[in-house]
């Protein structure tokens, strides 16, 4: 090794060396930011968990608010479908009085008028959305017909409605009641 690799070689150490140094005096400089960055982590940390705590107890809160206000709005809505309804037969109440007032006098006008105030029944459902079925020789339909009873008819085909005790009313979608039938069956 000659002298000049000696020197050349000993500024490369020195060189090392002083970046060494410069890392080692550079490190407490990083070391006391991270530390003030890690002291400033928590209270961030603490003010973004506040902040979304905050968002949930408000979500809550909201949540607590519609689902009072749907109650309170279908409660109101059904109080003002039950008035509705109430108000559409009062008519039929009316003509049920009217006719018990003339019972005295003449049958056949009572007669009538208890007729009249069934059309008037009948037609207050069918408003509703519920219409009226009492016919008679048509298939049995189990959505729309409760068979009560069979009979045995030449006259009719196996399966056919020959008769309705109770009309049903509603269609197979909203149905108050199906019809009470006697059904026909194969004469034996």
């Amino acid at each position: 090794m000659n002298a000049h690799e000696d020197i050349s070689g000993t500024g490369d150490q020195m060189a090392g060396n002083q970046t060494r140094d410069d890392a080692q005096a550079q490190e407490p400089a990083a070391t006391a930011g991270a530390g003030e960055e890690a002291a400033a982590a928590p209270v961030e940390v603490d003010a973004k968990l506040a902040e979304l705590e905050d968002r949930w107890l408000r979500a809550v809160a909201d949540l607590d608010n519609l689902r009072k206000r749907i109650s309170r709005d279908a409660e109101r809505l059904r109080a003002e479908e039950r008035a509705r309804v109430a108000a559409a037969w009062l008519p039929v109440l009316d003509n049920l009085e009217l006719a018990l007032s003339h019972a005295a006098g003449d049958a056949d006008a009572v007669l009538d008028g208890v007729r009249a105030i069934r059309d008037q029944a009948v037609g207050v459902l069918s408003k509703l959305g519920y219409t009226r079925h009492d016919e008679t020789g048509v298939p049995f339909d189990p959505t729309r017909h409760e068979a009560v009873a069979t009979v045995e008819r030449e006259d009719a085909e196996p399966g056919t409605v020959v008769e309705v005790l109770r009309p049903g009313y509603g269609d197979t979608e909203r149905q108050l009641r199906p019809a009470a039938v006697v059904v026909a069956k194969k004469a034996a």
